[in-house]
């Protein structure tokens, strides 16, 4: 059994920092920065947080990749024990990270699977750094890896994954943040939405292709978000803008006419209408399927 113990360290250790490097990556492409909070980074100077944050997870990928690489016939000539003693080297440096940030910065989170990684370093979260060390050094001189044989043993080898796994996930803090995050639905009213998102999935629609060939712009002359919609505001043909001042100085709203697109605050299919906004001239029907929308207040400009 302690050999099947030694031997289940590999993929587990593998599985830990792949999963540890692909988290980072979200985090900084959903931020536009590689340095954005992957914890012990902030302990260094502000000019080399960047190249820190980057070497973290160069190194996760290249160790995690390793470790698979080099548990069949590829570890030969010293190679598996090189990578393993180097993954217990990484998770070395880990612990001591973890307890400069803990005791300088104990507002931060590790950053160890990015978004997730949100609360602050605990003691749960250094003895798990410690326990995958010792894995990882367990590992080592381990022969080469093979599936085990159907029957009790592959069942056995199973159990003792599971209760591994098990035992790390009770040492992360990161498991409970990903339930609550699962169970929540932000309300689109208080959702962070881009306005260039909103036009992208409007000029993909339908409408657009339907309605196009009324506007005399390229750009929209007004558009603002109000709760779960965007409102995109176009000038039509033989009309002028809505709000445009005259020369004699009075609003021209009431001699304009405009076609407002909502598209719904949605990742992904969102809904989008369309209406006229404006009177037309006198026996002048509004374009068939357009509906007629008066707003009942001016319309206000939002930057995008």
């Amino acid at each position: 059994m302690l050999t099947t113990i030694r031997e289940i360290q590999v993929p587990v250790l593998a599985l830990i920092l792949l999963g540890a490097c692909a988290a980072k990556l979200m985090r900084a492409v959903r931020n536009s920065s590689i340095s954005a909070g992957l914890g012990p980074t902030e302990l260094f100077p502000r000019r080399l947080r960047r190249p820190a944050a980057v070497v973290v997870c160069l190194s996760e990928v290249s160790l995690g990749t390793a470790l698979i690489l080099t548990a069949g016939r590829l570890g030969a000539n010293g190679w598996a024990e090189a990578v393993r003693l180097g993954t217990a080297l990484l998770f070395g440096v880990a612990v001591c990270g973890l307890v400069e940030l803990r005791e300088h910065r104990p507002d931060l989170g590790c950053g160890c699977f990015g978004d997730l990684s949100v609360r602050p370093v605990s003691a749960r979260t250094i003895a798990r750094a410690c326990l995958l060390a010792a894995a990882a050094l367990v590992s080592v001189g381990t022969p080469e890896l093979r599936l085990p044989p159907p029957g009790p043993a592959a069942v056995a080898d199973l159990g003792i994954l599971l209760t591994e796994l098990l035992l790390v996930a009770l040492l992360s803090p990161e498991v409970g943040e990903a339930l609550m995050r699962l169970g929540y639905s932000e309300p689109c009213e208080v959702r962070e939405a881009d306005g260039r998102r909103a036009l992208t999935a409007l000029y993909r629609s339908r409408l657009w292709r339907q309605y196009s060939h009324l506007i005399s712009s390229d750009v929209p002359a007004d558009m603002w978000r109000e709760l779960c919609w965007w409102y995109v505001v176009y000038p039509v043909h033989g009309g002028q803008r809505t709000g445009e001042q005259h020369g004699s100085g009075q609003q021209g709203a009431g001699q304009a006419s405009a076609i407002v697109f909502a598209v719904q605050v949605k990742p992904h299919r969102p809904a989008i209408r369309s209406a006229l906004a404006g009177p037309q001239a006198a026996g002048t029907p509004p374009p068939a399927g357009l509906r007629r929308w008066e707003p009942t207040t001016p319309l206000r400009s939002a930057a995008l």
